[in-house]
């Protein structure tokens, strides 16, 4: 069950946190993965991982904000593989601040990674998925694209965004034989969230931790490899009757609070 094999896969943002963990439970699974990230050197570093293993994997540069470039990348990449089966959308940066400590500037740059370059890739992957007569998509949304935090305006907003992308395309391109679906996440144990801590709370880190870790009524953070085996189930043949759908990976955040 939940085999990948065969499949060709690529995942964004995939350096570090979430989408490195993806990419190397995909390559596990037996797809061929293609790390895509702004930061080759941490690609290379998850196309590392992933080799040591025994699966298969491939690193390209790549900014998600820069259309003509995602574009020609996902050309390249559906011809050296022959087509393109699943593509993971996760990709994106944080960001603090409500409306009033918000600059547009700060807005902007959110909405750009966040939204637009969840916008360019799936341009990108649904195009190559026509060519190969279907395929999976996964955007990586959050539990704040449905559900209010303090002082996480700009990104709340475009988490929004890519769950209402995810129901159109899963609603445009059915007779293409495209799937797509979103995860949402809850607070997920990354190196960002312990460099957050270590930068805003040096001196009280370890009681931030277990408050951040006690706001999840599962009493933890989850970790990347559990949103990672969402996104494998996800893509798989087991799922060929799921689309449009969100999935809470959050310790009971939404919905047992």
């Amino acid at each position: 069950m939940f085999s990948l094999k065969g499949k060709r896969a690529i995942v964004t943002g995939a350096g570090s946190g979430i989408g490195q963990s993806t990419a190397i439970a995909f390559a596990k699974q037996g797809a061929n993965v293609s790390v895509l990230e702004i930061n080759l050197e941490a690609a290379n570093e998850t196309v590392e991982k992933i080799r040591i293993n025994g699966g298969q994997a491939e690193a390209s540069e790549c900014d998600v904000t820069d259309h003509d470039q995602v574009q020609e990348v996902f050309d390249k990449l559906g011809a050296d593989h022959g087509g393109l089966d699943c593509l993971i959308n996760n990709a994106g940066i944080a960001h603090v601040g409500n409306i009033l400590n918000t600059d547009e500037k700060d807005f902007d740059r959110v909405m750009n990674v966040n939204l637009k370059g969840v916008f360019n890739c799936l341009k990108g992957g649904v195009r190559q998925m026509v060519k190969s007569g279907g395929g999976a998509i996964v955007n990586i949304a959050s539990t704040v694209a449905t559900m209010a935090i303090n002082d996480r305006l700009a990104y709340s907003t475009s988490k929004g965004g890519v769950l209402a992308m995810t129901y159109s395309v899963a609603k445009d391109h059915l007779p293409d034989k495209i799937r797509c679906n979103a995860i949402q996440p809850g607070r997920i144990h990354t190196p960002f969230v312990d460099g957050f801590i270590a930068e805003n709370y040096p001196e009280n880190q370890e009681e931030i931790f277990r408050k951040l870790s006690d706001y999840q009524p599962l009493g933890r953070m989850g970790k990347p490899e559990e949103v990672a085996a969402m996104a494998v189930f996800l893509c798989s043949d087991e799922a060929s009757f799921i689309t449009g759908s969100p999935f809470a990976v959050d310790g009971g955040t939404l919905y047992v609070r």
